[in-house]
């Protein structure tokens, strides 16, 4: 395909993997640790760099179109998250990182198994890709966390205000382990997940795209209101605090303290941007251009007590998790299993990132042998994820597909992306064969 639409052939392809979030969810731009894993799933981009300046792109599925650009004039347009957007992204960061103008061009030909919109990345992984593209194109190295960083920075042209787990595992994942990732600095420690137990995903078929829809953003500011305004109760400079773990550190106490200070300092009432303007003793001129993000600015309600809570919460959680697979009690795949458990009822109802379809599907697999299971990515659809012994895994996955697929018209979706077990898989490479 790369012949009939360039007329030449590739020099080098770039692979760079999805993942399932374990647990941790809506933690990273927080500034708290997630306990992420690669999937097999990848995006795969074909490379052959050109002397021309101009940027070819081309998806090997009909329903992306063709763009091609100037390499020396990147334009993002925020306002519609097509996918070479995300190629664009990578493929920028690394030229402002580097400060780089005349660069050269490249055709390049992407395809990818990651199903698009359903929580497994597959837009951070494009950012990856594209990024791992331009730098080998430039024949220029950078270490993978600073590449991590570099896109996790970049995919922000696209608007969306996220923290650094997708392109952090997406480089720095390992075969056969998951990672704890660490940010400030951004550090991985592999976590030995049970061996008698597989995690399985589960399309919910509810497509979420999170650069489409303001729900993301508005839950990254209402995270950083939250921040201010405990921070402002506890006498900090609050106008630095934008992460809730920042006001954690400032105190010098525990996630479990700060949930009581959370209930002391907030109420569950949601905050209109009047009360968050009272409180901070600022204008609404200022919360709007100095605090929010653009796309938050005409947002009327705040719920600050409860994404608080759910932060504080699951970070505990995931700290918890790796306490467990550490230790490896008997009764692991049980312990690991609730702590999921926790997790979605807290996504559900404290985030409120949930929708029906997922806390449909989510029981369903509880109810089929698993011992815990729960959204997994932003939510608002996409996947779920659940942990599930072994030796149930074969009726566990026929009772789901009858339950879940079967039963709707949902059995359309192909099955192999609706449905799976997974193995952590290894992270972003380059290599010269197809």
């Amino acid at each position: 395909m790369f012949n009939s639409k360039f007329g030449s052939i590739p020099k080098f392809y770039v692979r760079a993997p999805g993942r399932v979030n374990i647990i941790g969810e809506h933690i990273d731009y927080c500034g708290y640790s997630v306990l992420p894993m690669a999937v097999e799933q990848d995006m795969l981009i074909a490379v052959e760099p050109v002397k021309t300046h101009t940027l070819q792109l081309a998806n090997t599925n009909p329903l992306y179109p063709d763009f091609s650009t100037s390499a020396d004039n990147i334009q993002i347009d925020k306002t519609k998250p097509l996918w070479h957007n995300y190629f664009l992204c990578g493929f920028k960061g690394i030229q402002e990182h580097f400060g780089l103008s005349n660069l050269t061009g490249m055709n390049c030909l992407v395809d990818g198994n990651i199903p698009p919109s359903s929580g497994l990345s597959s837009s951070s992984a494009l950012v990856c890709c594209a990024g791992l593209v331009t730098l080998t194109v430039l024949g220029l190295k950078l270490s993978k966390v600073e590449l991590a960083e570099i896109c996790a920075k970049s995919e922000r042209y696209i608007g969306t205000e996220g923290g650094g787990m997708d392109q952090s595992i997406s480089f720095l994942a390992e075969e056969g382990t998951a990672k704890l990732i660490e940010f400030s600095p951004l550090r991985a420690t592999d976590v030995k997940l049970p061996s008698g137990a597989v995690f399985v995903i589960a399309n919910s078929c509810v497509e979420m795209n999170k650069a489409a829809t303001s729900h993301f953003n508005i839950r990254v500011m209402e995270c950083r209101l939250a921040a201010k305004l405990l921070a402002k109760h506890k006498g900090l400079p609050w106008e630095a605090a934008l992460r809730l773990e920042e006001v954690q550190a400032r105190l010098g106490v525990s996630l479990e303290e700060m949930l009581l200070i959370t209930e002391d300092a907030l109420h569950p009432e949601p905050y209109s941007p009047e009360e968050v303007c009272r409180c901070l003793g600022i204008s609404l001129w200022e919360l709007r251009t100095q605090i929010l993000s653009p796309n938050t600015q005409d947002v009327l309600v705040f719920k600050l007590y409860q994404r608080a809570k759910h932060v504080y919460s699951e970070a505990a959680r995931v700290l918890q998790f790796k306490k467990i697979c550490e230790e490896a009690p008997d009764n692991m795949v049980q312990l690991l299993g609730e702590l999921m458990n926790q997790s979605h009822v807290s996504c559900r109802d404290m985030y409120e990132c949930s929708c029906p379809e997922l806390d449909q599907l989510v029981d369903i697999c509880r109810k089929f042998g698993a011992h815990g299971s729960r959204l997994t990515g932003a939510g608002w659809g996409g996947c779920t994820v659940s942990i599930v012994p072994a030796d149930r895994l074969p009726s566990f996955l026929a009772n789901v597909h009858e339950a879940y697929y079967q039963r709707s018209n949902r059995s359309l979706a192909p099955e192999k992306q609706s449905l799976f077990a997974t193995k952590p898989g290894g992270g972003a490479l380059v290599f010269l064969e197809a």
